[in-house]
């Protein structure tokens, strides 16, 4: 019998994605000079597993290039090979190399020959080099950076292909402010590729579906261009390519001429390959074929590895659910009504029993935010290497769960917030030893549960903000009125306005005015918010306020004439009568009403969503939910609470379409729809 082998390949890909960040985490915590055999121990078993696992599934290449990395750490283990630094740096290198070739096997891409090349000739040079020092042999080995190497000669120019993913936007990027960063290196020319666009009703304005031809002239260096495409190296395909180098591949064979023009394969979009030729006679373009989906360098798993005490849990707790239907249906075989104490236990056992079966199905869902803090100690041991800062990161609270979506969706808002704190937060050791500060910084990660939320706080104790200087940006960029009176808070939240950095000099870490508004708004998307907290000098906070999952929501249930719509129950901070002498009228601001010592606005609910209130709730009387967002109070005037309950959030943008102040929809006890208010959002609404 012939065993189909390619039904384990997602278990095997899955544990060798594990493995890697194993033998990351393990590489990144070895002390130059100093043998830990036991984290060494621990990375050299995850190769070889990687090894053994693709030697069995047929997946050569991986299995000839992993050998190469567990013979190096073999010497570490044996202690042939001191641990140095250079010989980490190789193997984390390597790490990210069969990252890429697994990845590329798992979608079924052709695997970076010339990158694996690379980084193998780089394993070999470093034992090698390593066996004729301990053998006293005189060797000298050159490895040229090949980056370095292309520099080093004078270009005319270089031909860029440029291919964004559609989300690239989505992350904080903006492609026109790419290009006027080239457009100060030297003579720019692009030219956009229409035919990834979609029908006019199919168009996410929020998507990119454009791809451009861009050709640089000028005596440039490579790692020019580098830095400015650097933030988005894992969001597109690209090809960059020098004048000369160009000339020299397309230079027709005597062969391929067809009427004194060469004769390139011409590769098509998908959607175009049923009407196009495979073959053309055109003039020699060169076009990269861009894939419909390209994996990340780590893929999203579709499968979650579950506690087997949660499973457990969930099989009693049905097993505890089926007797109590037994129960409920043999009362109703013969009911009568001296069985109706026996039928409001069943309802309240059958009430309590699916609330918990809820709960223990939400907690399978539920995933340690260790996930997403595993990326970052490399992240910062990259970035502060290249910027010549020395930084410690901290991690804490690694074990708090969240919703495996909110997992997958907070990744990148948190790069973006933990890369501006190593560039724009910590200084320099120089600056830091002349404030009087250890050479050594600090970055903290933390997360916690705090009510119904997730909390996860950025702290660095670099430079802190400065709000005079954050407001005469924002003046000068016309983001605000050179007279407007802000809050220190306010002035804080001037970095979230788009296009706006306070860095002095462009770096490729940040500094193009990209991707804090756009953190902003990915976070809000998630129902969540940002705080910052700062003290100039002394270091800054950046705590993101998340809900526990994105399934269920605690909500307070309102009525505003015959609809029912729900408030977040984190948003609403008290309710009362609210009386007609109560109500202030002032300029600018329409109705509002004291709470303590501060004047909020009151939002009628019945206009802005044009419902018709109930007799007794028309004019100033009615029920006031005081509620906030965003670190902004206001009233929402409604005409009775109905009561607290948990519901189950349906998305009312794929179902339907966004509506401006409202974030989702349930479905009630009577089978009708509820909307689930979006607070934020309706202020904004207001306000217009």
């Amino acid at each position: 019998m012939t065993i189909d082998m390619e039904q384990f390949h997602q278990v095997f890909f899955e544990e060798s994605f594990e493995g890697l960040d194993v033998m990351e985490t393990g590489l990144l915590n070895l002390s130059p000079g100093t043998a830990d055999m036991e984290e060494i121990n621990t990375i050299f078993r995850a190769a070889h597993s990687i090894k053994g696992g693709s030697g069995t599934f047929g997946f050569m290449d991986v299995s000839a290039f992993t050998h190469v990395m567990e013979t190096l750490l073999d010497e570490m283990r044996d202690g042939r090979r001191q641990v140095e630094q250079r010989g980490v740096n190789v193997l984390l290198g390597s790490v990210d190399c069969l990252r890429e070739m697994l990845a590329a096997i798992q979608s079924g891409d052709e695997v970076d020959s010339k990158s694996v090349s690379t980084h193998q000739k780089e394993l070999e040079i470093e034992l090698n080099g390593s066996r004729s020092e301990a053998t006293g042999e005189a060797a000298e080995i050159v490895v040229p950076e090949p980056d370095k190497a292309e520099d080093s000669a004078v270009n005319l120019g270089w031909h860029i292909i440029f291919c964004p993913h559609v989300h690239l936007m989505k992350t904080g990027n903006d492609p026109v402010r790419m290009f006027r960063e080239l457009e100060e290196l030297g003579d720019l020319t692009v030219e956009a590729d229409f035919r990834g666009l979609p029908e006019i009703q199919d168009l996410d304005p929020e998507e990119c579906h454009l791809s451009w031809d861009i050709r640089l002239e000028g005596d440039i260096e490579r790692h020019e261009i580098d830095e400015i495409f650097d933030w988005v190296e894992d969001d597109c395909d690209m090809s960059i390519i020098s004048f000369a180098d160009e000339a020299e591949k397309n230079r027709p064979a005597e062969e391929d001429l067809v009427a004194g023009e060469p004769i390139v394969e011409k590769v098509v979009p998908a959607q175009e390959t049923a009407k196009a030729p495979t073959k053309q006679a055109v003039k020699a373009e060169p076009e990269v074929k861009r894939p419909e989906n390209k994996p990340a360098a780590k893929p999203a798993s579709a499968s979650i590895r579950v506690d087997t005490a949660k499973i457990d849990s969930l099989i009693n707790m049905v097993g505890e659910l089926v007797i109590t239907q037994s129960m409920l249906s043999s009362l109703g075989e013969d009911f009568d009504m001296t069985k109706l104490d026996l039928l409001q236990s069943g309802l309240s056992q059958l009430e309590s029993h699916t609330r918990e079966l809820q709960q223990s199905a939400m907690g399978i869902r539920m995933m340690p935010i260790s996930f997403v803090f595993s990326r970052f100690p490399r992240l910062v041991h990259d970035l502060s290497s290249k910027m010549g800062k020395q930084i410690e990161l901290k991690l804490s609270g690694e074990n708090t769960e969240v919703d495996k979506t909110v997992i997958e969706l907070i990744s990148d808002p948190l790069v973006h917030l933990v890369r501006n704190s190593l560039d724009h937060g910590v200084e320099m050791p120089d600056e830091r030893i002349a404030a009087g500060k250890p050479a050594l910084g600090i970055v903290h990660l933390n997360a916690f549960h705090r009510g119904g939320n997730i909390v996860i706080e950025v702290t660095d104790d670099g430079n802190g903000l400065d709000g005079d200087k954050l407001f005469n940006k924002a003046v000068e960029k016309g983001v605000v009125e050179p007279d407007t009176q802000l809050t220190e808070k306010e002035k804080f939240d001037l970095i979230f306005a788009a296009g706006f950095s306070t860095a002095e000099v462009v770096s490729d870490v940040s500094g193009r005015g990209v991707g804090m508004d756009v953190v902003r708004k990915n976070i809000e998307a998630l129902g969540g918010h940002v705080e910052i907290r700062s003290k100039l000098g002394k270091g800054s906070t950046f705590a993101i306020y998340l809900p526990l999952t994105l399934a269920i929501l605690d909500g307070q249930s309102v009525a505003v004439g015959d609809e029912t719509y729900i408030v977040p129950l984190a948003s609403v901070i008290e309710s009362f009568n609210l009386k007609p002498e109560m109500v202030s009228y002032v300029a600018g601001r329409g109705e509002t009403f004291r709470l303590r010592d501060e004047y909020l606005p009151i939002l009628r609910m019945d206009n802005l969503f044009g419902v018709h209130r109930t007799e007794s709730g028309k004019g100033s009387d009615g029920l006031l939910v005081v509620v906030e967002g965003q670190g902004t109070r206001c009233g929402l005037l409604v005409d009775d609470l109905l009561g607290q309950q948990q519901v189950v959030i349906k998305s009312l943008e794929t179902n339907y379409r966004k509506i401006e102040g409202i974030s989702a929809a349930t479905i009630l006890g009577d089978g009708s729809v509820g909307l689930i208010l979006d607070i934020p959002g309706l202020l904004r609404l207001a306000n217009r």
